[in-house]
């Protein structure tokens, strides 16, 4: 058991049909069944501790530590965007009793869109936080610009939050989870989404883009798109606003009572 401030945060392995699954869990005393689910960006955990523990007081809620890089190899699975919607699933259809409010970060916010679409019967409520990328960014040189765009916006910690978790990975499995993000096309999963869905991004983020995120919020039967402060990691700088979008998120869904703050 570790401390998030004041929050306990459990540090506990699950079997998914296969490797075991890593994953930080908050606010397992509630007795309400009410679970949030969070899926990092390229398998980061560190710049998402505020947001769950903003999640805690609510909902019993966790921290996917995929595809591994919590912990040094052997990984729960390969670093590929296919791979980590796998395991996503298999541990959403053994650890939590019944649907769930599913958020992703990123490269999360893609796992997380495949997990909805695929699976509608795993999902309560969807949330896209920063979600990449867009048709123009799915080649390499595609990136540098949006990289120098909103590298400038982010916060000065965020690098030691995430340095670890990237320095455990290694840069070619960066590479190959970057890679395969970069083939994935969310806009043709988003029409299968049943639930509700918030799609949200920084107001400095390029790697996400407003017309981006406006299109995938529209193609959805019951999505929203919402802007706020901050760059592409703007969970970092503020997890109490992004554990409200989730919450938000579960109260659009009924999940969540709209009368509690």
């Amino acid at each position: 058991m570790t401390e998030l401030g004041r929050v306990h945060v459990d540090e506990r392995w699950d079997g998914a049909g296969g490797p075991r699954v890593r994953s930080l869990e908050t606010g397992r005393e509630n007795p309400d069944r009410r679970t949030v689910v969070i899926v990092p960006g390229l398998g980061a955990l560190g710049y998402l501790f505020d947001t769950l523990a903003g999640c805690g007081p609510w909902a019993r809620s966790f921290l996917l530590d995929v595809p591994g890089f919590g912990r040094r190899p052997p990984w729960s699975c390969p670093p590929e965007l296919p791979a980590v919607t796998e395991l996503v699933t298999r541990w959403l259809e053994t650890v939590p009793a019944g649907p769930v409010v599913l958020a992703g970060h990123s490269t999360g916010a893609q796992v997380a869109l495949r997990v909805a679409a695929e699976r509608p019967d795993l999902v309560r409520a969807l949330v896209l936080l920063g979600p990449t990328f867009p048709p123009n960014l799915r080649t390499g040189p595609g990136l540098l610009l949006p990289y120098v765009r909103t590298t400038g916006h982010e916060p000065a910690g965020l690098l030691k939050a995430t340095m670890p978790y990237y320095r455990r990975a290694g840069l070619k499995a960066l590479a190959r989870f970057v890679r395969t993000a970069q083939e994935d096309e969310p806009e043709k999963l988003v029409p299968a989404v049943a639930c509700p869905m918030v799609v949200a991004r920084g107001v400095h983020d390029a790697f996400s883009p407003q017309p981006w995120a406006d299109r995938l919020a529209a193609a959805a039967a019951d999505g929203r798109s919402v802007t706020v402060p901050g760059a592409h990691a703007f969970p970092y700088q503020h997890g109490g606003l992004t554990a409200a979008l989730i919450s938000g998120a579960a109260k659009q869904a009924g999940v969540l009572s709209a009368s509690r703050p």
